[in-house]
């Protein structure tokens, strides 16, 4: 076929006739950036959007979203309401430095869009980065995102209008946590571009919440892109929560480059969402680096979680830990991908995956490939997935001691769920993220009139024991 005569989806129609205004809102910004956005729409033109002929996406939902009408966003909505009277987010014990995007766009009250605090952290919006920053912007920006690119990524580089910048300098250690509010407001269906770059120098720390929520139940394609650098002996805690309602469609493409002795630890924790792809992507470029990766999914009904899962070992003595774990009910369906590429001078790498799943119902689904990539000889590596359903024998065992057979279930769940949920090294946080676990699992997964978990009432203690060999 000529390509003159290619036929278009409705969405890559709709991005391809409106990019040539999207450039010429964006004629301030650094030729750098500039550039970028024509190469990655050239990219775009060639490749399309992912389908299912594609390996890496036959069995996601996302082929729906090409033959939907989005409206781009492109305007950049005022700020009317203080974020706290858009969405809430509340933790007990738990302080954080709110940061928030609406509709992709940088939200705030103050005239500043980029602040300098005492410490020397600079934080705000990414586009006015490019301008008061651009010596950071230009050494990070665009070339830690090179790895498992398709045309979503392309679509981010070319149209993306704001996000969030963070540098931290070297020696300095940030006390209180970060959190990222993505919220989504409109009465129309969006497709939201946005991106975000954080950088981390030398012997520095940073904890950073990122949470994808929606105001509303409005249908939306939110598509982010965040570029993350930890420098030598940097340490970054990284902590993702996804609840957004069930007609949204969200990728979040993480891409991360770690230096000598730095050290990564991420806690994925998706709750709710129509169809969420997960893309982690880590260079391990320092030797000494270390990540541990962890990732928790409770999907029901007919939602969809897809976690892609790249990590580099380029140089030799580096670590790396990967432990998913999903429990699905009803039509509800996962996708684990799990590569660990291990190099010919990546020796005394040590390297782990394990993906484990319970199925509730016949009629949901999980597809599992944990997949090791090794071309050095002095290596430990190895990988493994299950999917089971409940263990009948742990049940009668919990049953036995006069546990109802529903309140067993979400103690099984509950513990399975658990081991990843037990990683979060903030204390207020952690019992947070279990309260909403125990939520989730008593609320969508299993309804029950009396439950043992008593997630509503915290003063209530919750003591009980299982034999984990068991589940």
């Amino acid at each position: 076929m000529n390509p003159s005569e290619k036929k278009y989806s409705i969405l890559e129609s709709a991005l391809r006739n409106s990019f040539e205004s999207s450039l010429s809102r964006s004629s301030n910004e650094l030729t750098k950036v500039t550039e970028a956005r024509l190469l990655a729409y050239e990219a775009f033109r060639k490749t399309g959007l992912p389908g299912r002929l594609n390996e890496k996406w036959r069995n996601s939902k996302f082929d729906q979203v090409s033959e939907q009408s989005y409206e781009v966003v492109s305007s950049k909505p005022t700020y009317t309401q203080k974020v706290s009277e858009i969405f809430q987010c509340s933790i007990h014990g738990f302080t954080t430095q709110v940061e928030a995007l609406l509709n992709g766009w940088y939200y705030t009250s103050e005239k500043q869009t980029l602040r300098t605090m005492e410490n020397g952290v600079v934080i705000g919006s990414i586009q006015t980065a490019q301008k008061e920053v651009p010596e950071l912007f230009e050494r990070h920006f665009g070339k830690i995102a090179k790895y498992n690119l398709h045309g979503y990524s392309h679509i981010n580089t070319a149209f993306f209008n704001d996000g969030l910048f963070i540098y931290v300098p070297d020696q300095v250690h940030v006390e209180e946590s970060i959190q990222l509010i993505k919220m989504v407001n409109d009465t129309q269906k969006l497709m939201i571009n946005s991106r975000n770059l954080v950088i981390l120098g030398k012997n520095s720390h940073l904890s950073l919440m990122h949470c994808d929520d929606s105001v509303n139940h409005q249908s939306s394609m939110i598509n982010t892109v965040t570029e993350i650098f930890i420098g030598e002996n940097a340490s970054l805690d990284l902590y993702k929560l996804q609840n957004i309602n069930n007609h949204t469609f969200l990728i979040n493409s993480t891409s991360v480059v770690q230096q000598r002795n730095s050290r990564l630890k991420v806690n994925v924790i998706t709750l709710n969402g129509g169809a969420i792809r997960n893309e982690l992507n880590v260079d391990l470029q320092g030797e000494g680096a270390e990540a541990d990766l962890n990732g928790i999914y409770l999907m029901d009904k007919k939602q969809q979680v897809d976690n892609q899962v790249f990590v580099n070992h380029a140089v030799p003595n580096c670590n790396s830990s990967e432990l998913f774990k999903g429990v699905l009910d009803d039509e509800s369906s996962a996708i684990f991908n799990g590569f660990v590429l291990v190099g010919r001078d990546a020796q005394k790498t040590n390297a782990f995956q394990r993906n484990n799943n319970i199925l509730m119902t016949s009629t949901a689904k999980v597809d599992t490939m944990p997949f090791l990539e090794i071309y050095a000889d002095d290596v430990k590596c190895s990988h493994g997935a299950t999917i089971g359903q409940l263990d009948h024998d742990a049940m009668f065992y919990l049953m036995q001691r006069g546990i109802c057979k529903r309140d067993a279930r979400l103690l099984l769940m509950y513990a399975f769920a658990a081991e990843v949920a037990e990683k979060i090294d903030i204390q207020p946080l952690r019992v947070s993220i279990e309260d909403m676990v125990k939520k989730r699992l008593r609320g969508e997964l299993s309804i029950c009139e009396k439950c043992v978990l008593h997630c509503s009432t915290p003063d209530i203690p919750m003591e009980f024991e299982i034999d984990m060999s068991k589940i």
